[in-house]
């Protein structure tokens, strides 16, 4: 198993981010912190479709954007569906706020300088990856279906096929809903034993007090998976803070009982 790790918190006036230090470039994996909106969306909301105003989510944006000295335009997203699919982006796919997205991919990558790729959760275990020496990056939405679904496995699969090679990748899994917190039925961890064979009891034990129920440490799994696809143990940094304990610092959607707003995770060479 890995250790779980305190990222480094980098702050640009009033906007704050986490930052991995396994990662040789520019990222952030954001916080509630330092945006304007207001409500129960208050305040660093970067979700286009939780009925928040397009003019606090571009001020949010253009916020974020200096912070990371990266343009607004070089911004790429996707339509995320809990899947396992993962595009291979070019410049042509960088998004202008508030444009439909004619693709859906939980996994975006990438070998060409200067564009951000761009995932959402609140909750789900974002998951930053980088192969400097080959100059190739990576960003994967992994909730647990698509964790199971071996997003990762897809990832760094398209990473190879621009050049990547396992050995070289670095990965940050970032902030999200820790194993304290993580509650499910049997359905989950059925599916992770599926999917990580015999690694796969580390990160599930029963709940004590409550019959059919169990606590699942999915940014430990993803961890093990990565292990498995050759990423080496010294490449793999793991953030400790869970999303729904700290849901004041992060958008937690089970903290929340989803009247929440969302955060980002942004990757660029």
């Amino acid at each position: 198993m890995i250790a779980a790790m305190k990222f480094e918190m980098r702050r640009h006036g009033a906007l704050e981010y986490a930052v991995s230090p396994i990662l040789p470039c520019r990222h952030a994996f954001t916080t509630r912190y330092g945006g304007v909106s207001t409500g129960h969306l208050a305040s660093l909301n970067l979700g286009e479709n939780r009925g928040d105003t397009q003019e606090n989510v571009r001020e949010n944006y253009c916020r974020l954007c200096s912070a990371l000295g990266v343009e607004e335009t070089s911004l790429i997203f996707s339509r995320q569906v809990h899947g396992n699919d993962v595009r291979v982006v070019t410049k042509a796919d960088r998004h202008a706020l508030f444009a439909p997205i004619p693709y859906e991919a939980d996994a975006l990558v990438t070998n060409e300088p200067g564009n951000v790729l761009t995932i959402f959760t609140a909750d789900c275990v974002p998951v930053l990856l980088c192969d400097a020496e080959h100059s190739v990056i990576g960003a994967a939405h992994c909730g647990w279906r698509s964790s199971v679904a071996d997003m990762l496995g897809n990832t760094i699969h398209e990473m190879c096929r621009l050049g990547a090679e396992e050995k070289s990748i670095r990965a940050a899994i970032g902030p999200s809903i820790g194993a304290c917190c993580f509650e499910t039925g049997p359905e989950v961890p059925e599916a992770v034993e599926n999917w990580l064979g015999a690694d796969a009891g580390a990160f599930i034990r029963s709940k004590a007090d409550t019959a059919g129920k169990f606590l699942v440490d999915l940014r430990g799994a993803n961890a093990a998976r990565l292990l498995q696809l050759g990423v080496p143990k010294e490449n793999i940094s793991i953030s400790d803070e869970c999303t729904m304990c700290k849901s004041e610092k992060y958008w937690s959607h089970r903290a929340t009982k989803g009247l929440r707003g969302t955060q980002a995770s942004l990757i660029v060479l």
